[in-house]
């Protein structure tokens, strides 16, 4: 079963809009939405296992400009 996982962004102020549309065409992620509140930029992602979600947020999500911090939340199947 593949891992999801929601991922909180901060970005740098007024990089919302352009931080979520970079995402949203990054293989593995789902959906990418500017919203209010603590975070700037919530995804959801989908990886085949737990390292490629680790490679898919540092190496790719990580690299867009104007992300200041990232929170991975990993979907659980309780």
């Amino acid at each position: 079963m593949p891992v999801q996982a929601y991922i909180l962004i901060q970005t740098e102020v007024g990089k919302a809009a352009a931080v979520a549309k970079a995402i949203s065409d990054i293989g593995g992620v789902a959906n990418a939405e500017d919203v209010t509140g603590p975070y700037d930029v919530i995804v959801r992602a989908e990886a085949k296992n737990v390292d490629e979600l680790g490679k898919l947020v540092v190496a790719k999500i990580q690299g867009v400009e104007g992300i200041t911090r990232t929170l991975t939340c990993p979907v659980v199947h309780l």
